[in-house]
């Protein structure tokens, strides 16, 4: 499994949101310039994240974007999922019914619901809270 770009870019705009934007709403603009990414790429990641009800989003001249929750109620995992669409290493995962004929006999099918659980668990048990925290509180943040 490898994450995208997107995935990756959606993940540093809520981190910057929950830094930046505890109290103010927070120009694209700005979090371009700070996480050094293109403002088309970000409006192309932000339908997504305003969709899902991650985003709150101000127009007009004190416009942007802030969380609609909490740093502590973001995880990693659901981020992804919203960006990547999900995060099976294995195709015949990504329903909830496998409808692939091997499945009854396929000796290899536990191995990636393995996988699938230890990712899973992993990504659902970090927060953009967690994050901040870890990298600690120095004042200029590269993420």
């Amino acid at each position: 499994m490898k994450i995208s770009t997107k995935g990756r870019y959606a993940l540093r705009m809520l981190i910057d949101l929950a830094i930046y934007g505890r109290e103010e709403y927070v120009a694209l603009k700005d979090i371009a310039r700070r996480q050094e990414i293109s403002k088309k790429y970000l409006e192309q990641i932000v339908p997504l994240l305003n969709k899902s009800g991650l985003l709150k989003t101000n127009r007009g001249y004190q416009g942007g974007y802030m969380l609609s929750k909490s740093p502590d109620k973001y995880t990693v995992g659901e981020i992804l999922r919203i960006s990547e669409g999900n995060l099976c290493p294995v195709a015949c995962l990504q329903y909830e019914y496998n409808d692939c004929p091997r499945a009854a006999e396929c000796m290899t099918l536990p191995v990636w619901q393995g996988l699938y659980k230890t990712i899973t668990d992993y990504l659902d048990g970090i927060t953009l809270q967690d994050i901040i925290d870890n990298y600690g509180n120095g004042g200029n943040y590269c993420v």
